[in-house]
């Protein structure tokens, strides 16, 4: 899968969990960036995220996460 592609697909994962049909995500954002990006709202986003890509995160790389495009660069290593 290209990263292009999981932009895509995690945008409306996004969309969805944040219930914003026009929020943009790019590399940088972060959860500073996006209201309503809280703890309880941070868990739900990383189960649909492992859902949908059907992977695992491990705690070691959750903390690596500054921003999505790590969280990218993670998910691209794990399909």
């Amino acid at each position: 899968m290209e990263r292009s592609d999981i932009v895509i697909k995690l945008s409306e994962i996004f969309k969805k969990v944040f219930e914003n049909d026009t929020l943009e995500v790019y590399d940088e954002l972060t959860a500073n960036d996006v209201d309503n990006w809280d703890s309880l709202s941070h868990m739900l986003l990383i189960k649909e995220i492992e859902d949908s890509f059907v992977i695992s995160f491990k705690l070691k790389e959750l903390n690596k996460m500054r921003n999505v495009g790590d969280m990218v660069d993670i998910i691209a290593s794990k399909i």
